[in-house]
């Protein structure tokens, strides 16, 4: 069968089309005729060797978020039976296989039936960045009916789906985003507040919109100097969340505040066979919450497909982007 691999890390050229062996179900595991997936900024990073140690060996094929059509069960699976649409996050790291090829085995703890309203390509777009704000939101934070919560980044991958689950939650949400238009998908998604973080710094908005107090949560999806951005924006005894803390702070401001800082890495529970059933629970009720209107994806005008992974990681790592990146299998 066809897959996108790579032998060595590097920028997106490193892809290259590779025939490689048909995956046969094994226990717990089935085998999925691959119909979509979509790129992640963790996608990049293992593909260029930023994250070397959880990437699979070479060659290797990638990604992790996929969705597509059962077509073989392994022993001891009950949940799924050829012909099921499904969706997950179920690999492209150490130890799993990746999304970019025809068929894909796939442990069935990490997956779910896609919801009955998305197309695939839609489905694939939410599996991972759903988890990964799920596990932040409301395991981590635990967040509350009535709790003022600061998204940063409102049409980023995980910055959109965090909106419509704060919401759920009963949550005041606030968003930040650069231009008029991602303010307005934001809101569309279904923030309360929007903050253009270009117009107004963290000092303006904390004292527009909170009386000087500070946000109860604050998420911080972008990183770097935005961590904090986010520190300075929290509530005394706030909870600070974010999703990309390999950097370096000065942590004087969560003392001085005594606040909790949550960190999210959802790759780890994929690496933990122990820990994969989590998301597959979590998926379910993302399944739920998207047929009951509550939850949609936001996906980028740009479709690419198989062939053209190069072309999306690159587009990816433009950060021009609006909502996920997906990718189509037209083999």
């Amino acid at each position: 069968m066809k897959a996108q691999v790579i032998k060595k890390f590097g920028d997106p050229s490193v892809f290259e089309m590779a025939k490689v062996h048909k995956p046969e179900a094994i226990p717990g595991h089935v085998v999925i005729h691959v119909k979509a997936t979509s790129v992640n900024p963790i996608d990049t990073k293992v593909r260029s060797g930023v994250v070397s140690a959880i990437a699979p060996e070479f060659p290797a094929i990638l990604h992790g978020d996929v969705a597509g059509v059962v077509v073989e069960v392994g022993d001891g699976v009950s949940e799924f039976k050829i012909g099921d649409e499904v969706f997950g996050c179920a690999g492209g790291v150490k130890g799993t296989d990746g999304a970019l090829t025809e068929y894909m085995l796939a442990d069935v703890q990490l997956l779910a039936i896609k919801p009955r309203n998305l197309t695939m390509a839609q489905a694939a777009a939410l599996p991972l960045v759903t988890i990964t704000a799920w596990e932040s939101l409301y395991n981590r934070a635990n967040i509350q009916n009535g709790q003022t919560v600061l998204i940063h980044g409102a049409t980023g991958g995980v910055g959109h789906v965090a909106i419509q689950l704060a919401k759920v939650a009963g949550a005041k949400v606030y968003t930040t985003a650069s231009s008029e238009e991602k303010l307005n998908i934001g809101q569309r998604l279904g923030a309360d507040v929007t903050i253009n973080y270009r117009e107004q710094s963290v000092e303006e908005y904390v004292i527009e919109h909170t009386d000087g107090k500070g946000f109860d949560v604050v998420f911080d999806t972008v990183g770097g100097e935005n961590l904090d951005r986010s520190f300075q924006a929290a509530a005394t005894y706030g909870t600070v969340l974010s999703i990309a803390a390999r950097s370096t702070h000065d942590l004087s401001p969560l003392h001085a505040k005594a606040l909790s800082l949550h960190i999210t890495f959802m790759i780890l529970k994929i690496m933990n066979k122990e820990k994969r059933q989590e998301y597959g629970n979590i998926l379910r009720k993302v399944t739920n919450l998207v047929e009951e209107g509550k939850l949609q994806p936001l996906v980028d005008e740009r479709v690419f497909d198989f062939d053209q992974v190069n072309e999306a990681h690159t587009f990816l790592e433009s950060n021009k982007a609006i909502g996920k990146i997906v990718l189509i299998n037209k083999w």
